[in-house]
């Protein structure tokens, strides 16, 4: 992919993070999958790969695979929760050390919103900055259907979305994220960061700016923050120890 625009260093305004294998170490429709019989899930789990490696158009899979496995609302309840119990370490400290820093910090996803949004919140985003596709059940929490006009439901999504941000002055924008809708979205981020530390998806990552292979998000801090910013961490003993994880993690 050709970025018309060159990247630039910390510090950021805007620092939005993908949710599957980045914030956490699961990917939420293959969890969702695991409930189905054992005949459909290993083929979820391959539309899945594809579509996140870029081979195939995510709104090709992103249907077919609801279809099959319509989730109900426990169900992404649970995920929900498993969202938290696989998060990456110190991605709380992250998210709180870079609220601390007055960033405006968003979750953009291709995930199912009622699985995304009590994870993110848990992490300390604000609701109104948590995007995912938005579904609809019965009163007795059985599937209706998902926003087939959401733009996290197709291939260019993100790009779409972050533009928009882009345009009404959320610049500079950093993205992080390990799928290729992620990386469709960097020609309007500053800086975008591949986070391989849970799937290793080698055209994302040889064409993004920066790459995060370590499975502990501290590692992420000296990507996303200036030095004058580590320096007003490190005076905090709150978020100090991020830092010196930070640094240990160093190169």
């Amino acid at each position: 992919m050709t970025s018309p625009r060159i990247s630039a260093a910390p510090p950021y305004q805007t620092i939005v993070f993908d949710c599957d294998s980045t914030l956490s170490r699961i990917e939420g429709i293959e969890e969702l999958a695991k409930e189905l019989a054992s005949d459909w899930s290993p083929r979820i789990q391959e539309l899945t790969r594809a579509a996140m490696a870029g081979e195939i158009p995510l709104e090709e899979v992103y249907g077919q695979r609801l279809k099959s496995m319509r989730p109900s609302a426990a169900s992404m309840a649970r995920v929900a929760q498993l969202y938290w119990e696989e998060r990456l370490p110190r991605t709380k400290n992250l998210i709180q050390a870079l609220l601390f820093l007055g960033k405006d910090l968003r979750v953009v996803s291709g995930g199912l919103l009622p699985c995304v949004q009590p994870f993110a919140l848990r992490l300390g985003f604000l609701e109104e900055n948590i995007h995912a596709v938005e579904t609809r059940c019965d009163d007795q929490g059985q599937w209706l259907g998902f926003d087939q006009e959401s733009p996290l439901a197709r291939s260019g999504g993100k790009l779409e979305m972050l533009g928009a941000w882009h345009a009404a002055g959320a610049a500079p924008l950093a993205l992080v994220g390990d799928g290729a809708t992620d990386l469709e979205a960097a020609p309007v981020c500053a800086r975008f960061v591949a986070f391989m530390g849970v799937a290793q998806r080698d055209a994302v990552a040889q064409a993004a700016d920066r790459v995060c292979s370590e499975a502990d998000m501290a590692a992420l801090l000296p990507l996303l923050v200036s030095k004058d910013e580590l320096a007003t961490l490190e005076q905090h003993a709150e978020h100090g120890a991020l830092v010196a994880r930070a640094r240990e993690l160093q190169p």
